[in-house]
């Protein structure tokens, strides 16, 4: 029987980590992607809103965690880049931005950045 280490282990939570986030980070992109190219307020920016405001929600409470293992000038960089990513979702909700590909672009960022 094979035994793993504990680092494997750890690695191995890391990489599938990452991997979600990725995963979910593509998944927010291709909404806005599919938002965008829609006129005006459309099911896609709704969906597109929903889902992306969830997502960084979550990001948020897992930054904010204390057993959260990034130092802390990255997690309050991430908040912010979190907070202004909430902040444009809610212009566009409230038809006062269309920004979808300021979003998908910084999106993209970070989940480029989990490689």
């Amino acid at each position: 029987m094979y035994q793993f280490s504990y680092a494997e282990i750890m690695e191995d939570g890391v990489a599938d980590s990452k991997n979600r986030e990725r995963q979910v980070l593509d998944r927010s992109i291709a909404l806005m992607e599919a938002a965008k190219q829609q006129k005006g307020y459309s099911r896609e920016a709704i969906e597109a809103i929903y889902f992306t405001r969830r997502l960084w929600i979550r990001f948020i409470e897992d930054l904010r965690a204390p057993e959260n293992q990034l130092n802390e000038e990255l997690r309050a960089n991430l908040i912010s880049i979190a907070i202004w990513i909430l902040n444009e979702t809610e212009k566009i909700r409230k038809r006062e931005s269309s920004n979808f590909q300021g979003i998908i672009d910084i999106t993209t960022i970070i989940r480029d950045g989990l490689k």
